[in-house]
């Protein structure tokens, strides 16, 4: 088992935590849906998917 240092040094895994925010914003998108489920449009416009392949585009 392994413990973090005591001491508050913690290394943060920016990749995860971008991750854990996108699944957020995934469960909240879901509840204001209600009974309905998010179409695969909408998925991407909560996930920002065009945003990220025009941002990889102009790299």
């Amino acid at each position: 088992m392994h413990v973090a240092p005591a001491g508050g040094t913690a290394v943060q895994d920016h990749v995860a935590l971008a991750e854990i925010e996108l699944c957020g914003e995934l469960i909240i998108a879901a509840s204001a849906a209600h009974e309905e489920r998010l179409s695969l449009v909408r998925i991407d416009e909560v996930l920002k998917v065009a945003e990220e392949r025009e941002a990889a585009a102009g790299r």
